[in-house]
């Protein structure tokens, strides 16, 4: 299970960092675009305002983040032999729960008296 996981959780990671990088180059983009524009866009018809764009992006870029985080902190409990066992009560990760959730950090039952 250790290099299966150990390469899903690199695709994931790499797929995450490129998400981080997309956001924040759209949101650099976004801020170039508005320099020295004076332009009242919340009041334009003809589209998306850039407050509403960066609200998206900005969610974007949070969620790539937090799932950037989540898989760096998967692969620290691999490399420590800590991956698959629930942060909660210590117990197996059921292996369909880690195919679904590669960083899950708890079982079952804890994740659902927790409420994830």
């Amino acid at each position: 299970m250790t290099a299966d996981t150990r390469a899903l959780l690199a695709r994931l990671r790499t797929d995450a960092a490129a998400r981080v990088a997309a956001a924040a180059a759209a949101l650099d983009e976004l801020v170039h675009d508005r320099e020295g524009s004076n332009d009242d866009d919340e009041h334009d018809p003809e589209g998306v305002t850039l407050s509403s764009e960066w609200s998206r992006l900005s969610g974007l870029a949070d969620a790539a983040a937090s799932e950037l985080r989540q898989v760096d902190e998967a692969l620290a409990r691999l490399d420590a032999g800590e991956y698959g066992i629930c942060a909660n009560c210590g117990g197996p990760i059921p292996r369909a729960r880690l195919e679904v959730r590669p960083f899950a950090t708890r079982c079952v039952a804890c994740a659902e008296k927790l409420g994830r």
